[in-house]
């Protein structure tokens, strides 16, 4: 069975777009992680500060393993001052599709 985690982080206001960006940038470490199978990165459509974060991988492991990927580390340090409040996330166990 495959692992997945849903997200959704809200921005100080005015910062979704940096946020955002800052989430791409990690987006694009994670195409040549072992094992992430999808690193979706969206911005909520009609408040654009609550930026959602949609991943698949083949296993939970994968996904810890990813956390000490070079560059990793430096992009949580740029977004964790423009977060406001605590994360909100949910470990899914994907069935198919």
């Amino acid at each position: 069975m495959k692992y997945g985690l849903s997200g959704s982080f809200t921005a100080v206001e005015g910062k979704g777009d940096e946020l955002a960006s800052i989430l791409e940038e990690a987006a694009n470490l994670m195409k040549s992680a072992k094992g992430c199978l999808i690193y979706i990165v969206g911005q909520q459509s009609d408040d654009k500060d609550i930026v959602h974060v949609f991943e698949v991988w083949d296993s939970k492991q994968d996904h810890d393993d990813s956390l000490s990927i070079d560059g990793v580390r430096e992009l949580i340090g740029k977004a964790m001052p423009i977060i406001d409040g605590k994360p909100s996330g949910t470990e899914i166990d994907i069935a198919g599709g």
